[in-house]
């Protein structure tokens, strides 16, 4: 995909992008394409939690670090790292806020801890709330600026055994749908890119109960068996539909350079005829039972119901 056209020409300021959640996966693809752009347009503020992962964004760019890239450490759940984040970028016009970081959560509902759900929605939820807030009085004091948000499939559709992933993402959803009717008139243009599947460490890092170990004892043998099927579904789903990330980066581009960028913009149509269910039949019966049926085989459960 080529870059928008809007993109500044040679010669022209560089567009000012800091980025979370950099250490694998989107985050670390989109700061090394944009620092990496031939014409030189971006000056890119990497951030993670921890600079030693660093080394791997480095690696893509061929061992160094160019003068368009900066690594920043930014601990989303840190407010304390977060200002200090935003002190040092203070005298930069920062341009565009991609919120990225995240982490996910799988698993029955009564294997998720209180402090597992809390972490989650620290990171999920209030890191994005969290840096939002440290970034956007300076683009409403210009009237200008882009916030991206990494976004998921999971914002917009319950999805089984990711109860409290999802409860993250729909908060988000919400979060970023009623901030950007008020960023309308300060010229701040809000996108949530929905991502499916998607070949990064996010599975590999997420935390989840192994189908046979002690947290999954206590459970009913019929949740068992649904979380041992749903594993299966996730490996078949990721083998052969989920999408790299040079795929979904168009997306976040996009969103950087268009004119008018959109609210939502979603990287795959995976489960589209399932999202439509939930506007045509209102009450959410008719995809409360088409996703059990995509997910488990339909009504071969014994505890499935009419």
């Amino acid at each position: 995909m080529g870059w928008p056209r809007w993109a500044a020409l040679p010669g022209m300021e560089r567009t000012t992008v800091l980025i979370t959640g950099c250490s694998s996966g989107i985050g670390l693809g989109l700061a090394a394409r944009l620092a990496a752009d031939a014409a030189r347009r971006f000056q890119v503020y990497a951030t993670m939690r921890d600079l030693a992962k660093g080394e791997r964004l480095l690696e893509r760019l061929g061992g160094s670090c160019p003068d368009t890239l900066e690594l920043l450490q930014l601990d989303v759940t840190d407010p304390c790292s977060l200002a200090a984040a935003a002190q040092h970028v203070q005298g930069q016009q920062l341009d565009v806020l991609v919120c990225n970081a995240g982490v996910g959560l799988m698993g029955p509902l009564e294997t998720c801890s209180e402090q597992a759900m809390k972490t989650l929605f620290d990171v999920n939820v209030f890191g994005a709330v969290r840096t939002i807030q440290a970034f956007l009085p300076a683009m409403k004091s210009r009237r200008a600026g882009r916030i991206v948000v990494s976004s998921s499939i999971g914002g917009l559709q319950g999805l089984p055994f990711n109860a409290v992933y999802c409860a993250s993402k729909f908060a988000l959803e919400g979060l970023c749908e009623s901030l950007a009717i008020i960023l309308r008139p300060f010229n701040i243009h809000l996108t949530l890119v929905e991502c499916g599947p998607v070949h990064t460490s996010f599975m590999a890092n997420l935390q989840r109960p192994d189908p046979e170990g002690s947290e999954m004892q206590g459970l009913d043998a019929e949740t068992q068996r649904l979380y041992r099927r749903y594993l299966g579904h996730c490996q078949s789903i990721f083998r052969d539909t989920a999408q790299e990330v040079e795929q979904v980066l168009p997306l976040f581009l996009e969103a950087i350079g268009s004119p008018c960028p959109p609210l939502r913009c979603a990287s795959t149509q995976l489960l589209a005829p399932l999202c439509r269910l939930r506007l045509s039949s209102p009450d959410g019966s008719a995809y409360v039972r088409a996703m059990h049926d995509f997910v488990f085989g339909g009504t071969e459960t014994g505890g499935e119901q009419p």
